[in-house]
């Protein structure tokens, strides 16, 4: 495994980020492990070097959170490991209990800590823009969580380059603190952010951390061009549902398959080597329910693209919509 800054931190992480929205409680998504069955997929990730994890609040209503801290603190000293964590999406029925105003945000780290059973995280990240809250409000809050000791740095997520420019210009002009990373949705089927956040967040020296690396597993043949749903999160996903949905889109699963044939490899490392080989990338969160797919992101992480092969992978690609800003 290699490890590579975080950005223009000091802190180091992995290429391959585990993304652990996987594990948790199955009673909202059926294809979330519980933490037995998740034990040995963690702990083949850690074994392969993976040092870097993923989780949010909202993922099984802080069961993730629970999950990710129980058994990162089977596997590593707390020092050794850079965990994130998210706020944003609601945790209650209550008009605080959700978005980036001060109230909910210091109340949310509190509540994140507790579940997760540390003292800090590496990262915490805004799972989302809230337009309802003064970009001013919500950076100064974040600026005291660091502060307090309560996170190592700040992160954010899917928005429009001009909000993450705005935030990070807010944060500079009042002398708090900036965001480090960003995690935006990027993959072989959706390539929007190479427009205008990438080139922005390469620029400024900001970690660029994707989400969804293989599409909610379209990329890897979860589904068909017919209309077949091959796995249980692809007959349970309705937010996949509604990003994948341009016929075009199968012919870069297709041509996903015919490289990944040729190489001998599954198309998911396919998939996942074009990304860690796009500028800017730093490392992406890769989801798990079986051992093969830590496996695959692990070979990806070694795996290197021919020029040729790239070509193909990326002429079959059209413009979309925006699509995960919310």
């Amino acid at each position: 495994m290699d490890y590579v800054n975080l950005g223009a931190t000091g802190m180091r992480v992995s290429r391959v980020c585990l993304g652990m929205m996987s594990f948790g409680d199955n009673s909202e998504r059926p294809w979330v492990l519980d933490e037995d069955a998740a034990e040995p997929i963690v702990a083949a990730a850690a074994e392969g070097g993976v040092i870097f994890f993923d989780t949010a609040n909202v993922y099984s209503a802080g069961a993730s959170e629970v999950a990710t801290g129980r058994l990162l603190g089977k596997l590593f000293r707390r020092e050794d490991v850079v965990v994130a964590t998210k706020v944003f999406m609601p945790m209650g029925e209550g008009e605080n209990a959700r978005g980036l105003s001060r109230k909910h945000i210091l109340a949310a780290i509190d509540d994140s800590l507790r579940r997760l059973d540390m003292d800090y995280v590496d990262l915490y990240q805004i799972h989302r823009w809230d337009p309802r809250t003064p970009i001013e409000e919500t950076m100064e809050a974040l600026h005291d969580v660091v502060r307090a000791g309560k996170a190592r740095y700040i992160g954010a997520s899917s928005m429009f380059a001009w909000q993450f420019a705005k935030a990070q210009h807010v944060a500079e002009r009042h002398g708090w603190t900036r965001f480090v990373s960003m995690q935006n949705h990027y993959n072989l089927l959706y390539r929007e952010e190479e427009r205008e956040m990438i080139p922005q967040c390469i620029d400024q020296g900001v970690a660029v951390i994707p989400w969804s690396p293989l599409a909610r597993g379209v990329l890897a043949g979860n589904r068909t061009r017919a209309g077949q749903r091959r796995t249980t999160r692809s007959n349970s996903d309705p937010f996949g549902d509604s990003l994948y949905t341009q016929p075009a889109d199968f012919d870069v699963v297709d041509a996903v398959a015919a490289v990944a044939a040729e190489r001998g490899v599954p198309p998911a490392q396919i998939a996942l080597a074009w990304l860690l080989q796009r500028p800017g990338v730093t490392a992406p969160i890769v989801g798990a329910t079986k051992l093969g797919h830590i496996e695959d992101a692990l070979a990806a992480e070694k795996l290197e693209l021919t020029q040729d092969e790239i070509r193909r992978l990326e002429e079959h690609y059209i413009p979309h919509r925006v699509l995960g800003h919310q």
